[in-house]
């Protein structure tokens, strides 16, 4: 397990090996206030729908409110909080959430594809939706949630999961891991810009590529294409060395650096170079 703290800031995750780090972070946590980040891999009987568990906690007493901000994966999360436990669906936009106070939440992110057997219908019908947590999955739901709001351990929480998920999640579903299989062929090959080059590389055509992105991911190929490649920007911005953006737009399958700003821009909220001076101004380290 990986931990680490983040200088001049009081805040620390925890990080099971092979979990991976967190990407698309637009927002890191401000110098004051404490926050504390942990991710868990599921166990192997689970790891067919569950990329991981995570928590999150903090406490802003006597502080200003905190707007955390992402650009999401192409999961869907399960998340238990006190009075607001939801379902996420897919995220197209910036993801937002003013944090106050002191609270934790607990989340499940699922695979791509790994939420389809639960829901009953493809993912594409939640898309950019949040749905209450309780009308979804009934008593499960508002028993995470109670211990969620008691301040129950990391440990007891992903344990409960675990029992809920075992007693409903089917048979393993090879559509899911095929799907999970494409997912992972863009995020690792930052080689595949198009959805034509994904077709060449994995041989699955498109049309298939299609349906199945819509039933079992809930939304297309190249929006997670996309995505991946702003990820990898916002990667390189963090980094805050010089850019030559010309490239950059050719490396990420952008016509021109045109482009790529008004997609970033239109996502995020700020142009690529907005972004960069706001974390200069916050004196940000995802490192």
């Amino acid at each position: 397990m990986e931990k680490r703290v983040i200088a001049r800031q009081a805040y620390v995750d925890e990080i099971d090996d092979g979990a991976g780090r967190p990407r698309g972070v637009l927002q890191w946590p401000p110098p004051r206030g404490r926050f504390r980040y942990a991710r868990r891999l599921p166990l192997t009987d689970l790891a067919p729908w569950i990329t991981h568990f995570w928590m999150v906690s903090w406490d802003l007493r006597g502080l200003g409110p905190y707007q955390q901000e992402t650009l999401p994966h192409p999961n869907v999360h399960v998340v238990f909080e006190e009075g607001a436990s939801q379902v996420n669906g897919v995220a197209t936009g910036r993801f937002t959430r003013v944090l106050s106070g002191k609270s934790q939440v607990f989340g499940i992110k699922f695979k791509p594809g790994g939420f389809r057997p639960i829901l009953g219908k493809p993912l594409s019908t939640i898309t950019n939706r949040s749905l209450p947590a309780r009308h979804l999955l009934g008593p499960p739901a508002e028993e995470l949630e109670t211990l969620v709001a008691q301040g129950s351990s990391e440990a007891a929480l992903i344990s409960a999961a675990s029992c809920w998920l075992r007693s409903i999640l089917p048979a393993p579903d090879p559509a899911i891991a095929e799907v999970d299989r494409l997912v992972a062929n863009i995020l690792e090959d930052p080689e595949i810009l198009t959805v034509d080059e994904l077709v060449n590389r994995t041989g699955v055509s498109k049309r298939s590529l299609q349906r199945m992105f819509r039933d079992y991911v809930g939304v297309p190929p190249k929006w997670v294409i996309r995505r991946y490649r702003l990820h990898e920007l916002v990667g390189r911005l963090d980094a805050g060395v010089p850019l030559n953006w010309s490239q950059v737009a050719l490396d990420l399958g952008y016509f021109d650096q045109a482009h790529l700003v008004n997609d970033f821009r239109s996502v995020t909220g700020y142009s690529p170079r907005q972004y960069q001076r706001r974390l200069q101004s916050t004196g940000s380290s995802h490192s």
